[in-house]
């Protein structure tokens, strides 16, 4: 079999921890053994191969193939390093198929002890593919275009000093709505909606709904409530003049660019999702379950049809 007619697996690790690099052998192991392809991204390269000395010569640097030769990408860690696969593979769509080795692990699809289970499914293409939106973020100064990037979750601008409050006025559909003070303010998907926008008091959005969301981070204002608005809209934050504070945009927590006053952060609906795999199809509201630890007992179900 060439090179050519091998099967790609992208395997990524949050590798600055033991377990991460101990279910990186096993994953790649159990590749191997299946006659397919691990691929490692150079970030993690040495670490992989410090921790894991039998695999030299066995798997693929990500920079050295071809990007839509991977087949899957099979992350290894919590929400933060499925958000770097995802930045990995953002010019290709591969799906990322995600074993929780974090805390909560929101977008994960699996555990730690269902590995083995994880990638026989892998192996055998047995899951699906469910798209979840992203978000195009452009920032202008006066009109140019001074920076783009994109974001799976969020994209929060927020205060660079503790001591001093933002200004600024929010617009949905290139109009303006309110100016306040505040410490930030998260444009959020879906997705989301159950990282940082739910920490600041935002609304869970089932994943199936499309739409963008606007919290406020601790905003002096009467009118400074979530906002919920349809997935064709826009939402745009400027930073005022007179602001004091220095401010920055921060895409999933991850990508950082310094605002000046008078910058505007605009958000819309990306053309490009993310593709998450599946293994299993169980309701959203059972996910919300597991991963929160909601309390439901007592509930009976309901009786005879709704």
């Amino acid at each position: 079999m060439t090179d050519a007619d091998a099967r790609h697996f992208l395997v990524v690790a949050h590798t600055g921890r033991s377990t991460a690099l101990e279910a990186t052998r096993q994953v790649c192991t159990q590749l191997l053994d299946a006659g397919a392809v691990p691929v490692i991204a150079a970030e993690h390269w040495d670490d992989v191969h410090h921790f894991v000395p039998d695999l030299n010569g066995r798997v693929r640097r990500f920079e050295e193939i071809d990007p839509s030769a991977i087949e899957l990408v099979i992350v290894l860690g919590g929400d933060g390093t499925i958000l770097r696969a995802a930045e990995l593979v953002r010019e290709v769509s591969v799906p990322l198929l995600g074993v929780n080795l974090g805390h909560i692990g929101f977008l994960a699809e699996s555990e730690r002890d269902d590995l083995d289970y994880t990638v026989t499914r892998a192996l055998a293409r047995d899951y699906v593919v469910e798209e979840r939106m992203t978000l195009s973020v452009r920032v202008k100064a006066g009109s140019e275009v001074v920076s783009e990037s994109w974001a799976l979750n969020e994209a929060t601008v927020e205060k660079a000093e503790r001591e001093r409050m933002l200004e600024v006025i929010i617009e949905v559909d290139r109009r303006p709505l309110s100016s306040f003070g505040c410490d930030g303010v998260v444009m959020s998907t879906p997705t989301g909606s159950t990282a940082y926008s739910f920490s600041a008091g935002g609304p869970v959005v089932w994943p199936s709904v499309e739409a963008l969301l606007l919290v406020p981070l601790s905003a002096h204002a009467l009118f400074a409530r979530p906002l919920v608005v349809g997935p064709e809209s826009s939402l745009a934050v400027e930073v005022l003049q007179r602001t004091e504070a220095a401010a920055v945009l921060w895409c999933d927590g991850r990508r950082m660019f310094d605002l000046p006053p008078g910058s505007r952060v605009i958000v819309r609906r990306s053309d490009v999702p993310v593709r998450l795999a599946r293994l299993h199809e169980a309701p959203f509201t059972d996910r919300l379950v597991n991963k929160f630890d909601l309390p439901v007992s007592g509930w009976r179900g309901p009786v005879g049809r709704e």
